[in-house]
């Protein structure tokens, strides 16, 4: 897969490019892509680093610091995060990779404090982006990691980006041995404003779905996690249509997509 993008002229770029680029409003190419590793799991240290070398690839890897700290068999420890911050960008995903959605604000707050002191101590910088646990988070949370300074936060939605993509939620697709990269390279960033659901409905049903885009577009796709995609109506760009769908997970995402332009919200069931 990675002689998929030299073959193809994509051009892969350090994550702080990409943020820089949205930070300071300068243009984005359809060609370029950014790699990141969620997890320090030793595999990447042994096999994985040796491969990224070898295409001179930047990278951004996600530290797991609890497991860093207290050596967990199958994770890297602080000596082999130092050879990785050689060669790539070594950032934040916690400190004992929660359940963020389901802590208490203090809670919360303590897993940042504990993580980033002693990501800290042991690396000699403060990291510049984070990205959440298992991809889950909300409003509460998102503004939350905002607060601890970083300069660029990813989630797990599949979807690409834009120059009208918020650096504080940069979309990202799951890149595994049996994925269809042609097809996940052709996805596009597609501007939505979320108006309903914010959040997972208390009756576990979709009832109202109210989207805007600037699209001209007359359809639109949905897919519900568990349930697949159908057909909407849109007028001026607008969606605004009863669903009537029960919710099966407890963690939900809802792509809305407009030929190949994408955009996903995570709703997770309350604690």
């Amino acid at each position: 897969q990675f002689d998929y993008f030299k073959e193809n002229d994509y051009e892969v770029i350090p994550l702080s490019k990409l943020v820089d680029a949205l930070r300071e409003k300068t243009p984005i190419s359809d060609k370029w892509v950014v790699l990141t590793i969620d997890d320090n799991f030793k595999s990447f240290y042994e096999n994985g680093l040796e491969v990224f070398k070898e295409y001179n690839y930047p990278f951004t890897l996600f530290v797991y610091v609890k497991a860093a700290e207290k050596k967990y068999g199958d994770y890297s420890g602080w000596d082999d995060l130092r050879q990785i911050a050689k060669y790539g960008e070594v950032d934040f995903h916690s400190y004992a990779h929660p359940h963020m959605t389901k802590l208490s604000k203090e809670d919360l707050q303590k897993d940042f404090e504990v993580g980033l002191k002693l990501f800290e101590k042991e690396l000699g910088f403060k990291p510049r982006y984070f990205t959440y646990p298992y991809g889950e988070y909300d409003e509460s949370v998102k503004n939350i990691a905002k607060s601890y300074g970083f300069e660029g936060i990813v989630n797990q939605n599949m979807g690409a980006v834009s120059s009208q993509s918020d650096h504080y939620n940069l979309d990202r697709s799951a890149l595994g041995e049996n994925s269809n990269l042609a097809q996940l390279l052709r996805y596009k960033h597609l501007n939505v404003e979320w108006i309903s659901p914010k959040r997972y409905p208390k009756n576990s049903i979709l009832d109202l779905l109210h989207v805007k885009t600037k699209s001209t577009s007359k359809k639109a796709g949905l897919y519900i996690t568990g349930i697949g995609w159908q057909e909407l109506d849109m007028k001026n760009g607008e969606v605004n249509q009863i669903i009537n769908k029960s919710l099966i997970n407890e963690r939900t995402r809802l792509i809305l997509s407009i030929g190949n332009n994408i955009s996903t919200q995570i709703l997770i069931k309350d604690k």
